[in-house]
């Protein structure tokens, strides 16, 4: 297949790039750059094949992606929460697959050691991640507590020195090349802890989830736990509880709420270049009020996206974000991204299901995107609690 050259450029409707720092700006013109040149060229083959680039790991170490805003002593960037969302938001331009690689190593398995770990567990982990010499995953998922976390059966058992953890997690991005896995088990009080578990670990095995048809450059896999010895000094000692993982996922859904919508930008950005080439009825098709309509509300929902996702990392760099405003923020982006991937692909016609185009890719990421990290109705839920004060899960 031949490779189309990647001619994006972000549509900013209200000059939104004022808002921005010449840092945010430097920041997110080099992954724009990276996405360009390394990742548009070789996606969509790795796409069809459902094979994860394994390369791209040291490429993004490199880059600077993951865990961007862990301080610098500790081989993060040291960054602000624009900058990580811009990251993101490239990344996922590209693929979203690829910004899960970066979500999950920066705000899944970085986040919580730094944040919830001792300082021998930081200088002993977060180096060798931010670099992309390790990659890493998050199990909280199982086959049975999905949207339900706190029913979780994974559990560790104390042994003396070392716990025993048995049990399952599933639908974990990362997890068939990871070096180590953050768990989430609970101990024999019922109480949730956070655990590292090392690759090599006896008992502990990864399986690769097959046949997907969304994320299919993303390495999908299950955690499986048969009575694995960790040593005690693998526990995180600075929380307990399920606000342990919450928190984690507040920082990963901020990073999802600017990487959709750099997906949306992407649908949005070749649907008008498609418009202004295709000829039908001896004129472009851009031309016609129809494909007008479908454009015009795809830049205004982008636009809109655009201001609360700057917004919320505005509040973010100010300690004053809620995970519910998160939630929000998440949920918006991923619905405006599907309904503008969708839209996208009527304008393209028939190319619009071919990998001589990113959209239907896009498209069948976004179904993924759109479940994970707390599906389209637990965020609507999560909105509707804070405004009524009644709580519709139980």
């Amino acid at each position: 297949m031949a490779v189309r050259a990647d001619l994006f450029e972000s549509p900013d409707h209200y000059q939104l790039d004022e808002l921005l720092s010449e840092e945010h700006l430097m920041v997110r013109n080099a992954v724009r750059d990276y996405v360009k040149k390394e990742i548009s060229p070789i996606i969509e083959d790795y796409a069809q094949r459902a094979e994860f680039p394994i390369q791209i790991v040291k490429q993004l170490g490199d880059l600077g992606v993951f865990g961007p805003t862990v301080p610098t002593e500790y081989g993060g960037g040291g960054l602000d929460y624009i900058s990580y969302g811009l990251m993101m938001q490239e990344l996922e331009r590209g693929d979203s697959g690829v910004r899960s690689t970066a979500s999950v190593q920066g705000s899944l398995v970085m986040f919580p050691i730094y944040a919830y770990g001792n300082e021998a567990q930081k200088k002993k982990y977060l180096p060798k991640l931010a670099s992309g010499e390790w990659l890493g995953c998050f199990g909280l998922t199982e086959p049975d507590h999905g949207s339900n976390p706190s029913g979780m059966l994974t559990n560790i058992k104390d042994a003396g020195d070392h716990v025993i953890l048995n049990g399952a997690k599933m639908w974990i991005s990362n997890s068939p090349f990871a070096d180590i896995a953050v768990v989430w088990a609970k101990n024999e009080e019922g109480k949730i802890q956070g655990i590292i578990v090392e690759r090599g670990m006896e008992g502990f095995t990864t399986p690769t989830t097959h046949g997907k048809w969304s994320l299919r450059a993303s390495a999908t896999g299950e955690l499986v736990f048969d009575n694995v010895k960790v040593p005690k000094e693998n526990i995180l000692p600075n929380v307990i509880g399920l606000k342990g993982p919450l928190g984690c996922l507040s920082k990963a859904r901020y990073g999802i709420a600017w990487g959709a919508l750099g997906a949306a930008m992407d649908c949005y950005d070749t649907a008008l270049r498609y418009s202004k080439e295709r000829i039908q009825f001896d004129k472009p098709i851009g031309a016609f009020q129809l494909q007008q309509k479908k454009l015009a509300e795809m830049v205004t929902e982008i636009t809109k996206a655009q201001l609360m996702v700057w917004r919320l990392g505005v509040l973010m760099n100010e300690g004053r974000a809620t995970p519910a405003q998160i939630s929000m923020a998440k949920r918006n982006s991923c619905e405006i991204a599907t309904n503008i991937a969708r839209a996208a692909r009527q304008m393209l016609g028939g190319m619009g299901i071919t990998g001589e185009y990113s959209v239907m890719r896009h498209m069948m990421n976004l179904e993924s995107v759109i479940t994970y990290e707390g599906t389209h109705d637990i965020h609507l839920l999560i909105t509707g609690m804070e405004i009524t004060g009644f709580n519709a899960f139980k």
